[in-house]
């Protein structure tokens, strides 16, 4: 069964070109991560399957912070998504990072939050759900990113005044020399303080009218994931989805969907319903499409009713 996108986490194929260029075979990463070679060319995954494939990368980079910067210098612009180039085509660095901010929200679990205050722009990363952190080199690349858009969009190496990691990070004076500035390890927030001053840089790779031509169709996309399905609907799809591979227990599910468990049961309560409930419904919900198949015979119907 293909599960509908709003439920998954689109992964870049620019990701994938960028270890080739490393030297890091995509193969390499899914066997570490202990999913299927298959995956690779799969549009979208998993929460529970995006953050192995990190923390897969992060294994095979050894050094966190070497393998921060070096995913960070390796992806090709040209591979950047929609959501992206109307970032890097936009008219200056403020208007590119409010884009990034915005855009973000289309594909969680990673949630940005800009502030300009006095001569410091801060942006902050935090988790759609705070019981369930990505791992550190994800958190390193998505705030080496922004600096990096910055720089392509520029064509300046521009530098941060501070960056902050609530976790180690690996070498600190790898990081403080692509970032250009000192790093905490250890702090109360992942955050990356850049000059409000760059923020006025026009970007020389601005372009009106790819801006306005993506601009309309990811506005509607973001809109529709914002008025999405509710948890009771993503429940039901997640163990629609793992049917077949048997691993229907409430931590499996609500790892797929990048919450905790305690989150996901306390907004089912919240909607009137139960785990065991939306299991035994998507169980007949599946029968019944199973059913409506001419190629299954009703043995296999019947097999995968009692799973």
């Amino acid at each position: 069964m293909i599960a509908q996108t709003s439920d998954l986490i689109k992964m870049a194929p620019g990701f994938w070109n960028a270890l080739r260029r490393l030297g890091i075979p995509g193969r390499d990463v899914a066997v570490r991560a202990g999913l299927p070679i298959a995956l690779i060319d799969e549009p979208a995954i998993t929460a529970g399957q995006y953050f192995a494939i990190w923390q897969a990368y992060a294994d095979l980079a050894g050094d966190a912070a070497k393998g921060i910067v070096e995913l960070a210098s390796a992806f090709e612009t040209a591979q950047y998504p929609p959501s992206v180039l109307a970032t890097y085509h936009a008219s200056d660095y403020r208007d590119a990072l409010h884009r990034t901010v915005r855009y973000k929200r289309m594909c969680p679990p990673e949630r940005l939050t800009l502030r300009e205050e006095g001569q410091r722009c801060t942006i902050d990363l935090a988790w759609s759900d705070a019981g369930l952190a990505g791992p550190p080199v994800l958190t390193g690349v998505t705030l080496a990113y922004l600096l990096e858009l910055g720089r392509r969009g520029t064509g300046l190496r521009l530098t941060a005044q501070r960056v902050e990691f609530a976790q180690p990070m690996g070498d600190v004076r790898t990081l403080e020399a692509y970032f250009g500035c000192p790093v905490r390890i250890g702090a109360k927030r992942d955050r990356l303080t850049l000059r409000r001053s760059d923020l006025d840089r026009r970007f020389v790779s601005f372009n009106e009218e790819m801006v306005q031509l993506l601009t309309p169709a990811l506005d509607r996309s973001l809109d529709e994931r914002l008025s999405g399905r509710s948890m009771t609907e993503e429940v039901k799809q997640a163990v629609k989805r793992s049917l077949a591979g048997g691993r229907l227990d409430v931590r499996a599910v609500s790892k797929s969907l990048g919450v905790s468990d305690r989150t996901l049961q306390r907004r089912l309560e919240g909607e009137g319903t139960g785990f065991k409930q939306l299991l035994a419904q998507a169980r007949r919900e599946q029968a019944c499409a199973y059913l409506s198949d001419p190629s299954l015979s009703m043995k296999e119907v019947a097999f995968f009713d009692r799973l």
